[in-house]
């Protein structure tokens, strides 16, 4: 009978035991990840029990809250001038998980950042003040895109080379993120927004890349001068014009025949876009060269976070020598996103030194007291030689004086840039995409920028580089130097 008892015993103590670890497990594990389930209402109510922080630009908040009806949700989240800045932003939604800064920083713009807590608020469990994110972002270079961007289908970015502090992120078509805020009305304008076939809420600046055309012709200019393939933008390079592609018959056009790039300079190669040079100029390099030199300014790159993570550009593996040769003109599969084309530019205005891009300043308490610095020491990384650099720069400029940019000239300043015309779909059936790069200086400010027009609605005979993208460029740099 006691030996009855005692299993009994054992085997009751073994199922109060297992209780016990099941009830710890569900109330610390399952509860914690039941907690952050975005499903989880609770989190809403939390979220928007109080007045969020804001996002700043030069000074003022570009977001707000504000009181609501009836619900249980006593806040919502407004924008000011919220299409203008939505690719800075993104939105903060009571009934969709938060986007872009708003998401990235949630916790510190809700008052659940750890960092916000005095003692006595983990003791109490208090709800801290909200913190606040401080942009880089120059308003009058931003709206100087947004504007010339107008009803296209495009992007554009702004960078300051010398600090890496990115002044303008636009993409077009915008949407206005108050019209995702409230919960009541939020899923009609989220089903509106994703069956518009421009896509309004993909950041074409920096989650989009696409074929750079011929802008990627600096970076192949970079490896030649760099791997002593030329040791001048001014050498005669050894290009036949026309220039069949490697094992193939297909014959590699120029866009202007009557350019002379036959056997042409780098400089007279970037002055007319000659395609001839840099197709052959990339499989004299080899492709290995040119994705060495691609890596080093930034291409694949699968965590390049400003802090909104952008999509990795890509130079392309495992071609074969034809498709190397295109991929020498920004062609084949190089893509590219308007943040990648910046980069480079900047990198070759700022002495061929890339500071590292980012569009948040610092983020604060709501007391002002800084919790993240990001102005303060920025990684910088040599890209190529300060002598690469400046001839770089030289041939630029005249691509901008007297070559295919003159659109983006700027009486009193020094500019230089390089078009880009990029074919789009299979066998260019497609209107192509049209890019410009670009850097401008005067006194002591200067800016880095790179616009693609994806849609335009104008004819295919009139899309181009200069025609569509420079003065986007220009007028972006022109509210960059005037500060």
């Amino acid at each position: 009978m006691n030996k009855t008892i005692r299993r009994a015993s054992v085997f009751s103590l073994l199922l109060v035991l297992a209780l016990l670890v099941r009830a710890t497990w569900v109330q610390f594990y399952d509860g914690r990840a039941l907690a952050d389930d975005t499903e989880n209402r609770r989190n809403a109510i939390q979220t928007y029990a109080a007045p969020l922080g804001n996002i700043v630009v030069a000074g003022e908040s570009i977001t707000g809250s504000a009181r609501t009806e009836d619900g249980d949700l006593a806040y919502k989240r407004t924008y000011t001038d919220g299409e203008l800045y939505a690719a800075v932003t993104g939105y903060a939604s009571q009934a969709y998980s938060a986007t872009q800064l708003e998401g990235i920083y949630q916790d510190v713009l809700n008052g659940t950042d750890t960092r916000l807590k005095s003692p006595l608020d983990t003791v109490t469990g208090e709800r801290t003040e909200p913190g606040n994110v401080v942009t880089t972002i120059d308003p009058a270079v931003q709206r100087a895109a947004y504007e010339a961007l107008g009803d296209t289908k495009g992007a554009a970015v702004a960078i300051d080379p010398a600090t890496g502090r990115i002044l303008a992120t636009v993409s077009t078509p915008s949407y206005d993120p108050s019209a995702l805020t409230d919960a009541n009305t939020a899923g009609t304008a989220w089903k509106e927004l994703q069956a518009d076939p421009d896509k309004p809420l993909t950041n074409r600046a920096l989650r989009q890349p696409l074929p750079p055309g011929s802008t990627f012709k600096l970076v192949v200019a970079a490896a030649a001068l760099e791997d002593g393939l030329y040791t001048s933008v001014d050498d005669r390079t050894d290009s036949p014009d026309p220039y069949t592609l490697p094992d193939t018959t297909t014959v590699l056009e120029n866009e202007n025949r009557s350019a002379p790039c036959e056997n042409a300079t780098i400089r007279t190669a970037l002055k007319y876009s000659c395609n001839n040079v840099f197709a052959k100029m990339a499989v004299d390099l080899g492709q290995d060269e040119v994705r060495a030199m691609a890596e080093k300014f930034g291409f694949g790159d699968s965590e390049q976070d400003v802090p909104v993570r952008a999509y990795p550009s890509v130079y392309p593996s495992g071609m074969d020598r034809a498709q190397t040769a295109l991929s020498g003109i920004g062609q084949f599969d190089v893509t590219a996103t308007p943040l990648q084309m910046a980069m480079v530019s900047a990198a070759i205005a700022n002495d061929g030194e890339l500071v590292s891009p980012h569009m948040v300043s610092q983020v604060t308490d709501g007391g002002g007291e800084v919790l993240e610095d990001h102005d303060s020491d920025p990684d910088t990384e040599r890209i190529v030689s300060s002598d690469t650099a400046r001839q770089l720069r030289s041939a630029m400029e005249t691509v901008v004086s007297e070559g295919t940019g003159t659109n983006a000239r700027i009486d009193g300043a020094t500019v230089g840039g390089k078009t880009g015309t990029a074919q789009h779909g299979e066998n260019n059936s497609k209107t192509p995409y049209a890019w410009f790069t670009s850097y401008a200086k005067s006194g002591d400010r200067e800016v880095a920028v790179a616009v693609l027009v994806e849609q335009s609605g104008a004819a295919r005979s009139e899309v181009s580089g200069n025609g569509l993208a420079a003065p986007v460029a220009r007028a972006m740099m022109e509210a960059a130097l005037a500060g």
